[in-house]
C-alpha cells in the first residue's frame, strides 16, 4: 500500500507543476503584465519603468522558478488590482468557498444517493423513470440559468431565503443547491448501476431467502457494497466544486475564491489569476488522489495491479 501511495503522490505532483508551468505561460504570453498594471491610457515609458519596478523584464522561466520558489513559501507574489499579498487575500476567502463546496456536496449526497437506490429497487418503474428524468434535466440545466430562478422564486416571489452574501448559514441554501445539483445525475445514476448489479448477487438471493426486504435488504447488506464508487466519486466531485464555484458565487455574491477569481480576471490582475487557477487545480489533483487512494483501500485489486 505504502509503494502505491507513494506511485500516486509522485504522479499527483508532476501533474501539479505540469499545471502550474502551463498557467504561468499562458497567462505571461496571453498578455502584458507591465501594461495591464500601467492601464489602457499609460505611455510606452511608464509602462517600461513599470516592467523593470516589478522585475517583469526577467526572462520568463527565472520569473516562474522565483514565482514557484516564492509560492512553495506561501508567497505568491503581490496583487496588482487589490494591492496587498495574493496568499492574504486567498486565507480571506477560502473560508467562504470551502463552506460552499461541502454544503453542496452535502446536497449531492441527500438527493442522488435516495434517488438512486429508489430507481435501483424499482427498475422500469415510474419511481425509476422520474430519477432518470431529473437527473438528465439537473445536467442539462447551467447554474447561472438554475440560480436566477432560484433567486426570482425564493428572493422575489416568495422572498424567504437570503440572494446574495455569506453572513448567515441562510446565505447558504440557495448557491449549495445550485452547486450540488450539478452533481447529482453522476451520483444518482453510479448509485442505482451499482445498487441493481449488487441485488443480483448470491448473497443478497441468500438474505432475502432469511426474510430480509426493502429497506433493510438495502441498508444492512446492498448499500454498503453498491456504494464503494460512489465514495471516491463524491471526493472527486468535492474537488470539482472548487473550481465550479465561479459561476455560483458571483450570480449570489458570495465573496469566495470563485468570485475572486473573477474579479481578478476582469482587473487584468496576473498574480492572483495565476494562484487561483493553481490552487483550484492543486485542490482537483488532491481530490483525485484522494479518491484513488480510497478505491485501493475499498480494492486490494486496484493497489496490487
Amino acid at each position: 500500500m505504502l509503494r502505491y501511495i507513494l506511485q500516486r503522490g509522485a504522479l499527483a505532483l508532476a501533474v501539479a507543476l505540469v499545471v502550474s508551468f502551463a498557467t504561468f505561460m499562458l497567462l505571461n504570453f496571453a498578455t502584458d503584465p507591465a501594461s495591464a498594471i500601467a492601464g489602457e491610457d499609460a505611455t510606452p515609458e511608464v509602462v517600461e519603468r513599470i516592467r523593470v519596478a516589478y522585475g517583469l523584464d526577467r526572462p520568463v522561466m527565472v520569473r516562474y522558478f522565483d514565482w514557484l520558489g516564492g509560492g512553495a513559501q506561501g508567497d505568491f507574489g503581490e496583487s496588482y488590482y487589490w494591492n496587498k499579498p495574493v496568499g492574504e487575500l486567498a486565507l480571506e476567502r477560502a473560508p467562504v468557498t470551502i463552506t460552499l463546496a461541502l454544503s453542496a456536496l452535502m446536497v449531492t449526497i441527500v438527493i442522488a444517493i435516495p434517488l438512486g437506490a429508489i430507481a435501483a429497487l424499482n427498475p422500469n418503474s415510474w419511481a425509476d423513470r422520474f430519477a432518470l428524468t431529473f437527473a438528465v434535466s439537473a445536467q442539462a440545466m447551467p447554474n447561472f440559468w438554475l440560480g436566477l430562478l432560484l433567486i426570482i422564486l425564493f428572493g422575489v416571489m416568495f422572498p424567504i431565503l437570503p440572494i446574495s452574501g455569506d453572513s448567515t448559514w441562510q446565505h447558504y441554501v440557495l448557491p449549495a443547491f445550485v452547486l450540488g445539483s450539478s452533481s447529482v445525475p453522476a451520483v444518482m445514476r453510479l448509485t442505482r448501476t451499482g445498487l441493481i448489479e449488487v441485488m443480483e448477487s448470491d448473497y443478497i438471493r441468500t438474505a432475502r431467502s432469511k426474510g430480509y426486504r426493502g429497506l433493510g435488504l438495502l441498508r444492512r447488506h446492498a448499500m454498503r457494497n453498491a456504494l464503494l464508487p460512489v465514495v471516491s466519486v463524491l471526493a472527486v466531485q468535492l474537488g470539482q466544486k472548487f473550481g465550479g464555484s465561479v459561476i455560483t458565487e458571483s450570480v449570489f455574491a458570495i465573496n469566495g475564491l470563485g468570485r475572486l477569481a473573477l474579479q481578478s480576471i476582469l482587473g487584468s490582475d496576473i498574480p492572483t489569476v495565476q494562484m487561483l487557477i493553481f490552487i483550484f487545480a492543486i485542490t482537483f489533483v488532491l481530490m483525485n488522489l484522494l479518491a484513488d487512494l480510497l478505491n485501493a483501500a475499498l480494492d486490494p485489486r486496484i493497489r496490487i495491479g
